[in-house]
């Protein structure tokens, strides 16, 4: 009996530190990060879509939201089967407090393959009415979204708007490169008239050797996914080995 004990004990150890040798940190700013070996899956791809109020105002005859949401209709059934993808979304909710409102981050599809019909019903089950939490939501995204594996792993945010809860995610993003630098950025900056904002989410794509899109129409904002997906790239591929 106390050979038994003794042995579920030990493999208990063995257990927490194969864990803790892969993946550890003490706070979510200071941590180690040992990545596993990578699976079949090419990429790992997180959208981070904003659903603030200010989404609901409209470029030209159409409000963003909605051009965002008829874009990533578009778009998600061309993302290749190898390619694993997931959704966060901020601004989706209203609080009583600023705090509430700039942690208005949620992850709402996990990062896996054959998700893009997920992806898309949950941001037709939206609503875009609150804030702008960007640097709550890289933090989120950074520190939990993804797993230890070595696949490649990118950010895709949308926003029409800078941070507004007293943060800096230029700031966080090059704190960040100090404990990790496997996490690409692009950032589609979805008609943002601000230099300030433009520059801070220009800085946190520049910083992780990501794109910076500035996208002023319907057209630039699919032009810009596509780009980002390398979908052309894939498709003139196709269009060669047919010929």
């Amino acid at each position: 009996m106390k050979k038994a004990i003794l042995f579920f004990i030990l493999s208990c150890v063995l257990c927490l530190t194969a864990y803790s040798a892969n993946y550890t940190y003490s706070t979510p700013d200071t941590y180690k990060y040992n990545p596993k070996e990578s699976t079949s899956i090419k990429e790992k791809i997180l959208f981070i879509v904003d659903f603030s109020n200010s989404m609901n105002e409209n470029l030209g005859h159409r409000r963003k939201i909605d051009i965002a949401l008829s874009t990533m209709r578009e778009i998600l059934p061309l993302i290749p089967s190898n390619v694993a993808v997931g959704l966060r979304v901020y601004g989706h909710r209203t609080g009583f407090t600023p705090k509430q409102s700039c942690t208005a981050s949620q992850l709402v599809s996990p990062i896996q393959t054959n998700n893009s019909a997920n992806i898309y019903a949950r941001l037709n089950s939206i609503n875009a009415v609150g804030w702008t939490p960007i640097t709550y939501s890289l933090k989120q995204a950074a520190y939990y979204d993804f797993d230890d594996t070595t696949s490649k792993k990118r950010i895709i945010l949308i926003s029409d708007g800078g941070e507004n809860c007293d943060e800096s995610p230029c700031d966080f993003i090059i704190n960040l490169q100090k404990y990790r630098d496997d996490i690409r950025i692009d950032v589609i900056a979805l008609a943002i008239g601000d230099m300030d904002a433009n520059n801070q989410l220009k800085c946190v794509a520049l910083v992780t050797s990501g794109k910076f899109y500035n996208a002023n129409t319907a057209s630039e904002l699919k032009n810009s996914l596509e780009d980002s997906l390398n979908l052309q790239k894939e498709v003139q591929g196709v269009i060669i080995q047919n010929h």
